[in-house]
């Protein structure tokens, strides 16, 4: 499947994969595809349907929306071991932003939804595991969504 210089201890780092075992992470590994992008080229592009998650290994990645009447505006800046556009391997949604090589020679692991779809069906152990931290990760991203609604609401009600 993907390349052999693969980084074995990047994803001990990654939060999704915290629960799983030392031959469960060599599974995921073995799916995994290096990729490599020059500084300001797109991985994906916010409203691009997604197909893979990605892990960054080396450089830096800028997670972007666009505004408009403003531009880009960037929303993170993520480091090795960061992880984004894990959605895409449970729903069919467009991708919310972009992502951009930021800086550095930018080296990612990726991981294609065909894949991690069927090691999901071979492997219900994991599978279990990986979507108890999906959920969980959601839940976060929800009450924090929530709260800035309610910082928004606050701001526009003083106008």
């Amino acid at each position: 499947m993907g390349a052999t210089n693969k980084n074995p201890d990047l994803l001990k780092k990654v939060y999704l994969f915290n629960d799983l075992t030392q031959p469960e992470l060599e599974k995921i590994l073995a799916l995994a595809y290096e990729k490599a992008y020059e500084k300001e080229t797109a991985v994906f592009q916010e409203g691009e349907i997604g197909d893979a998650f990605y892990i960054v290994d080396q450089g830096q990645v800028r997670i972007s929306t666009m505004v408009p009447g403003v531009g880009e505006e960037a929303l993170k800046i993520l480091r090795p071991g960061d992880y984004f556009g894990e959605m895409a391997l449970i729903d069919d949604f467009p991708r919310s932003a972009a992502a951009i090589a930021h800086e550095g020679e930018v080296k990612l692991l990726a991981i294609y939804k065909r894949d991690f779809k069927k090691l999901m069906a071979e492997d219900k152990e994991m599978a279990y595991k990986l979507m108890a931290v999906f959920i969980k990760t959601l839940s976060t991203r929800l009450r924090d969504t929530n709260d800035k609604l309610k910082n928004i609401f606050a701001i526009a009600k003083s106008f």
